[in-house]
């Protein structure tokens, strides 16, 4: 699965917005779609990254190792991006995650996720996101699961 090339442009972007998609872009399409997390790791400057999801800790190897070992628990995790938003140094992917192959598309399974970046001079420095689960067994996971707080960031 690719992000839809016609997402990744838009008329009423600057260069430096779609610069900026380009690069969430790629992450994204290496860690969230390709679960390349070491790639991600070694391709992505981690010193100044601050996670504002609390249930993940600091820096991009927080994400990075949170989503290896979802994708170990959910081999078949997709992130499928529905929608792109840029606004000078944000990036914002609205997007529809599954972790079932039968419930790629099914708008009534799996998690409703929104997901914002920041960056400064093209490196990604900040990252908040909201997370609904669509169904029952995607509620039950983020109520056994979500509670353990690994940054002291705040969601705001």
């Amino acid at each position: 699965m690719k992000i839809s090339q016609n997402l990744l442009t838009s008329d009423s972007w600057s260069e430096q917005e779609t610069a900026n998609v380009k690069t969430i872009s790629e992450f994204v399409q290496a860690l969230m779609i390709g679960h390349e997390a070491d790639k991600v790791i070694s391709q992505y400057d981690n010193s100044d990254y601050t996670q504002h999801n609390r249930n993940i800790p600091d820096g991009l190897t927080g994400i990075a190792d949170f989503v290896r070992n979802f994708a170990k628990q959910f081999p078949d995790f997709t992130y499928d991006v529905k929608k792109i938003i840029a606004d000078g140094d944000y990036v914002v992917f609205h997007s529809h995650a599954t972790i079932k192959k039968s419930h790629r598309g099914n708008d009534k399974k799996g998690m409703n996720i929104t997901d914002v970046w920041r960056l400064d001079d093209g490196k990604i420095v900040e990252h908040w996101d909201s997370i609904q689960a669509i169904d029952l067994s995607m509620r039950i996971y983020a109520l056994l699961n979500g509670g353990k707080i690994r940054n002291a960031n705040g969601v705001f």
